[in-house]
């Protein structure tokens, strides 16, 4: 039986694509959460990853309905919504033949494990080369904060005058967590200074005493909830809880703001994190995977 037709649009315009592709993304918020927080901040600011355009495409069943979602922000992997095994193969074909001619320069692809295997199998049909799989994480949904007691400090919100501290901090997390040993400090800097500028994310840090000892964002609203992460403590501050506290507390800010859920992806091979997450309220809702093209990679932000 030949797969089903399908067909696929290519939008110039964030501000028409993210009602397009919303009512299918929202069937599965929590995987598709990384899509939502993109599409929603490209359409109210089209620059928030620069100027050059971001790329976003739809396949389509005959009658018009979604059933795939593909995007990308400059520099970094394309991202894949979930895809029904009815549609997979058709899906798969029509992203890969568009993004290997409209965007040859795609550094690799983020999706669930078998969607995101079988495009990068595609893609090097298409385009030659290799793919390696570069991080598998798991996607987190929580509805209510179990708090974690006893652990010294506050939270506060950070402002201009923590910027440096931040960068630096972007930079250790980038090297450790993301596996990027280029990362600049220069683009960790100028990544701060848009997020304190645009609201892009927002950071909150912990102090003790006279120290601050861990850094939390939050970014990537969906309708109903948000993206928390990066969560950094530096290593001389570790395995007293603050990671853990922080996590927590900003948790609890979101959804006293009205959120129904937080979101955040864990490094599956770092058990440690995984556990401690689940221990304030996080629940594992879907594995995803990461793959990088010839060698190339870069997870959006």
């Amino acid at each position: 039986m030949p797969p089903p037709a399908v067909s696929l649009e290519r939008f110039t315009d964030p501000a028409a694509f993210l009602p397009r592709v919303a009512p299918f993304l929202l069937r599965h918020e929590a995987e598709h959460n990384l899509l939502l927080g993109i599409a929603g901040q490209l359409a109210v600011r089209p620059d928030a990853w620069g100027e050059v355009p971001s790329y976003q495409v739809v396949v389509e069943d005959r009658e018009g309905a979604a059933v795939a979602v593909a995007q990308r922000t400059p520099l970094h992997n394309l991202v894949l919504s979930r895809i029904e095994p009815e549609w997979r193969d058709a899906a798969l074909d029509a992203i890969a033949g568009a993004a290997s001619v409209d965007d040859p320069e795609t550094p690799g692809v983020l999706g669930s494990v078998d969607e995101a295997r079988n495009l990068a199998d595609r893609w090097v049909e298409r385009r030659g080369g290799a793919w390696r799989v570069t991080r598998s994480e798991r996607i987190y949904q929580l509805d209510a904060v179990a708090a974690p007691a006893g652990v010294p400090g506050a939270m506060r919100r950070a402002t201009r005058s923590d910027r440096e501290l931040m960068a630096r901090w972007l930079v250790a997390f980038t090297i450790e967590a993301v596996d990027e040993a280029d990362a600049s400090y220069d683009d960790a800097l100028e990544a701060v200074d848009r997020w304190l500028e645009t609201g892009h994310r927002t950071v909150y840090l912990w102090d003790d005493a006279d120290a601050t000892v861990c850094m939390v964002g939050t970014s990537g609203a969906t309708p109903n909830g948000i993206r928390v992460g990066p969560v950094y403590t530096p290593p001389e501050h570790r395995r007293n809880g603050y990671g853990s506290a922080l996590t927590a507390a900003v948790s609890q800010v979101e959804l006293d703001a009205g959120r129904r859920f937080c979101f955040l992806y864990t490094d599956l091979a770092n058990p440690t994190s995984n556990h401690i997450y689940q221990a304030i309220g996080y629940e594992p809702v879907a594995d995803v995977t990461e793959i990088a093209f010839a060698g190339r990679g870069g997870r959006p932000g």
